[in-house]
């Protein structure tokens, strides 16, 4: 397909790319439309019309190479500095028990989803397998379980379109769900009440720029955080590759500690989980960490929307939007039948939900852009333990389906 920009015009696509994401950010914080849509859909949005559009190409070494061989891992360990376990144990409460919750909803769904297309979609356990990670964590832990059971190219795009719809259609559900009389009938909600007395539309401008607020970011900082970022990717690439050598892969169970402990993104979680809970002080000094990674991650939706080519969307990914939304509905299942049940809060239930299914990014600029912004900071570190843990069941899984 001809483009206005060629495949190998690197420095155009680095700048659109990062135009981009400047583009989702500034209207984020200064429009609040833009604020409750998030700045990350925005910016997959952006990708998606200029790839329909033939603008861009729907592959380029810049998006492969760039953003997946290199944003990707260094965005992990700079967003998990705040993956303190028991700190994430200690101050999440109920937020974390319904993630989890929402979390065994996920995998339900991925083992009822591949009963049932199985026949229909080729390679659908390596997909029940990426998604599994991919709405228990975030993107990054689709990245990695792409990568350890070597799903073809196209059927990563056919995903990742499929899963932009989905997203899409799921987001709107949701603060459709925040707004809707019937479910604030039936749930407490604390957080919307407060947001409501205190007069949404003045505050609501504003939120997301309340809060990314400029912080206290030195040279020495950015500087510590992108050299620990990298040490710790070149340590867990030297010990996945370590263990991929050591463990054979001649029977399931031994293929499956293969493909799991042979995993650069596994390690890369786990170091980061360590280095975050034994030294959360050091951890603390690392400032615009969250800033730098959060901004990776703005590359990686950008990236994520580039295949999402409509005709592409006609001819391959129907049957996969229906496994998506599948997981989808098992996800919100679990998560608003369970948290009725034990009487959780509203917000709570819509939060969690969504940083299983979106991520800590997705999940914390819904919660600025509504307004909850005191479970800000409970959602992004629910969402990054979905990081630690996504990756983890969703290479299960695909053992389990024999992907």
């Amino acid at each position: 397909m001809n483009t206005l920009i060629a495949p190998d015009n690197n420095w155009a696509l680095l700048s659109i790319l990062f135009l981009s994401s400047f583009l989702a950010i500034y209207l984020e914080q200064t429009y609040k439309w833009a604020a409750k849509l998030t700045g990350a859909i925005i910016t997959l949005g952006i990708a998606v019309l200029l790839t329909n559009f033939r603008v861009i190409p729907t592959s380029a070494p810049v998006f492969d190479d760039i953003v997946w061989g290199y944003a990707v891992p260094l965005a992990i360990p700079l967003l998990l500095l705040d993956a303190n376990v028991m700190k994430i144990w200690r101050e999440t409460g109920k937020l974390l028990l319904v993630f989890l919750i929402g979390a065994a909803g996920t995998f339900v769904g991925a083992l009822v989803g591949t009963a049932l297309l199985s026949d229909l979609v080729e390679g659908l356990p390596g997909v029940a397998a990426m998604m599994t990670g991919s709405y228990i964590g975030g993107g990054v832990n689709f990245t990695a379980i792409a990568d350890a059971f070597h799903v073809s190219g196209g059927l990563i795009s056919a995903t990742t379109v499929a899963d932009n719809l989905n997203m899409a259609v799921y987001l709107m559900i949701l603060l459709g769900i925040a707004s809707n009389s019937f479910f604030k009938k039936h749930y407490t909600h604390p957080h919307i009440d407060r947001v409501e007395n205190a007069g949404v539309d003045k505050a609501g401008e504003t939120l997301a720029a309340s809060y990314w607020e400029r912080h206290d970011i030195s040279l020495k900082d950015i500087a510590a955080s992108m050299a620990y970022a990298a040490v710790v990717v070149t340590v867990s690439k030297l010990i996945a590759a370590f263990f991929a050598g050591v463990i054979p892969d001649n029977n399931g169970l031994l293929k499956m500690l293969n493909t799991f402990f042979g995993s650069q993104y596994v390690w890369i979680t786990n170091v980061s989980m360590v280095f975050a809970s034994l030294f959360e002080d050091k951890a603390k000094e690392m400032h615009g960490a969250k800033e730098v990674g959060t901004w990776l991650i703005y590359l990686f939706y950008f990236v994520i929307g580039v295949p999402a080519s409509i005709i592409m969307i006609i001819q391959n990914a129907p049957l996969l939007f229906v496994f998506c939304f599948i997981l989808v509905v098992f996800n919100m299942l679990f998560c608003f039948v369970f948290g009725k049940l034990l009487r959780i809060d509203l917000e709570d239930i819509i939060l969690a939900s969504n940083a299983n299914i979106g991520g800590p990014t997705t999940a914390a600029g819904m919660a600025i852009s509504l307004g909850w912004t005191r479970l800000v900071g409970p959602c992004m570190l629910v969402g990054t333990f979905g990081y630690v843990i996504g990756t983890w069941l969703g290479i299960i899984i695909g053992s389990i389906l024999g992907a």
